[in-house]
């Protein structure tokens, strides 16, 4: 028995929803690392800048700072905790290896090939990304699924970020979907859930690491489990 009745339209994140960014993210750095000849541990690294991406990301969503500076300072801020002095040059050259790099590594969530074949005779399926517009359409593209959607809607061409209902309300146009045959499926409780939530979607939570939540939000820890919702 579903779970939504009457859900015309599928809208999902794209990474940490459907494309494993974290995964995908550390063999880009490692490339990186390695065609500029640096010796950096990665597992370091990667403890370090974790956080720091998301904090500025979370700046990046609010509109407190520009793509441009999100690159360079959570690359800058990293190596400032690990203590290796990086020359400002190699960080933006490092910078751009990462954005040129990122896409070749294409790694998927579990499941995701499977669900969308399950989703795509029943509902219109679509993107709402808050990532960068060069690599989003590459990483659909490459990763095998940009097949499966029929409107692909990016933070840049909107020209804000979620969670702004400007942004739900643009996909929604786009689509040609009403809010209320409309569900949002994606990892962030503030960019996707409670974005989506306030335009009157219906929301799904993606959360990988079983966060505790308002027990009126639907949540699933593997996208398989979609089958038995939609």
């Amino acid at each position: 028995m579903m779970r939504f009745k009457g859900v015309t339209d599928v809208f999902f994140d794209l990474d940490h929803t459907l494309w494993d960014f974290d995964k995908n993210s550390a063999l880009t750095f490692q490339k990186i690392f390695d065609l500029n000849q640096m010796n950096i541990n990665l597992t370091d690294f990667l403890s370090h800048y974790e956080p720091i991406n998301l904090y500025y990301w979370k700046l990046y969503r609010e509109e407190k700072i520009e793509k441009q500076a999100l690159r360079y300072a959570r690359l800058n801020d990293t190596f400032s905790a690990l203590g290796t002095p990086v020359e400002e040059a190699l960080i933006y050259k490092l910078s751009d290896d990462y954005i040129a790099h990122l896409t070749g590594f294409n790694h998927l969530f579990d499941h995701t090939f499977e669900v969308l074949e399950y989703l795509a005779p029943h509902y219109n399926l679509h993107i709402i990304t808050n990532g960068f517009e060069e690599v989003q359409q590459k990483k659909l593209i490459n990763s095998g699924i940009y097949k499966y959607f029929t409107t692909i809607t990016n933070s840049e061409m909107v020209g804000v970020k979620k969670p702004n209902p400007l942004i739900f309300n643009y996909a929604l146009h786009q689509a040609q979907a009403e809010r209320h045959q409309s569900v949002m499926i994606g990892d962030s409780f503030e960019a996707d859930i409670l974005g989506a939530q306030n335009i009157g979607m219906d929301v799904i939570f993606f959360d990988v690491h079983n966060t505790s939540i308002s027990k009126d939000i639907i949540q699933i820890n593997s996208l398989s489990q979609l089958k038995d919702i939609l």
